[in-house]
């Protein structure tokens, strides 16, 4: 196991972690910062985690839950209060109601997360600060450091599996719930390429094309929020027309990027039959380029089943391998 040293300091309110890796630091720091992986451990075995958002910037936040044996789920967020890219991290951790709003009946902490380089490989510190020594043993009581090192006993196996999170691997598919789904994919690209490319209309021409034969008449995009979204598509051969309408609901340039969606067409100009989805677009910077998550949310699971059913993810993959060799080329 990666522990090394769990101390107590009733006079400081802390609680530290001490544990050490025979990786990396940047391996080490990607697997914290990518929801992919932490999902994978940041739960113990009985009670895995499932992560709705989870943004690695400053005034960002993080959302999750963890799923018990029966079903049950308990929920929790971070804020994140600092980052110091690929050295440290601090974020205010605490419980959540299910629709993810801070639940003020039980204690909230301070995390500060912080990777060193050995001469084996890796170090994590991680530094719990409580608000008072109730809260601390009231933490304690509730299983807090066996948890810990339950859930810390996972992360070795997750740094071992490179090619499960690597660029180059493609779009990927998780389904989440009755009625999400989280596309991921690393673009080779810094964040700062990756966002102008999601976000300025000429380059969206460029890449987001949809099948070969497929032309994009109509790119109104942008982020700002408030601003009205509408993309257009056209056979070169038969003229056939579809698109999307939306309109931005958050944006966080260059991390996050939140909008709605909602299918038109000539016959329906305004969409005002389709189903919206809200499309959370979070970027990351990871080993190999940035990491793309997009989260979708559907009204509920027969529309999502419906959607992914068209061939949604290859079309997508097909517009990511075109948006890294004709976009973003070194």
């Amino acid at each position: 196991m990666p522990v090394t040293d769990i101390t107590t300091d009733p006079e400081a309110l802390t609680l530290r972690v001490v544990a050490d890796f025979t990786v990396p630091v940047r391996r080490l720091w990607d697997a914290y910062t990518d929801p992919r992986q932490i999902e994978r451990f940041w739960g113990p075995p009985e009670y895995p985690a499932s992560f709705l958002r989870h943004d690695v910037f400053p005034g960002g936040l993080s959302n999750y839950y963890m799923t018990g044996p029966e079903g049950d789920r308990s929920f929790g967020y971070w804020k994140w209060v600092a980052v110091d890219e690929g050295r440290s991290f601090e974020v205010a951790d605490g419980f959540a109601h299910d629709d993810g709003s801070p639940n003020t009946e039980l204690p909230d902490m301070r995390m500060v997360f912080e990777f060193t380089e050995t001469a084996l490989g890796s170090r994590l510190v991680t530094t719990t600060r409580f608000n008072t020594l109730e809260e601390l043993e009231q933490l304690k009581g509730m299983g807090m450091v066996e948890g810990l090192r339950a859930a810390m006993g996972q992360i070795d196996a997750v740094l071992e599996d490179l090619e499960s999170f690597a660029a180059g691997r493609g779009t990927e598919l998780q389904l989440i719930g009755q009625n999400q789904a989280r596309v991921s994919r690393v673009i080779r690209g810094t964040v700062e390429q990756v966002w102008r490319a999601h976000t300025d209309p000429a380059l969206l021409r460029r890449w987001q094309l949809g099948p070969d034969g497929w032309s994009m008449p109509v790119c109104e995009y942008g982020a700002e929020v408030g601003q009205p979204l509408r993309t257009e598509w056209q056979s070169d051969e038969t003229g056939d027309r579809f698109g999307f309408a939306g309109v931005v609901v958050e944006a966080a340039a260059p991390r996050r990027l939140v909008t709605t969606e909602r299918m038109v067409s000539p016959q329906d100009p305004e969409g005002a039959q389709s189903a919206e989805t809200l499309n959370e677009m979070t970027l990351a910077p990871v080993e190999g380029g940035t990491l793309l998550a997009y989260l979708i949310t559907y009204p509920d699971a027969a529309t999502r089943e419906m959607v992914l059913a068209t061939g949604m993810v290859d079309g997508m993959e097909q517009g990511y391998a075109r948006l890294e060799a004709e976009v973003l080329v070194a």
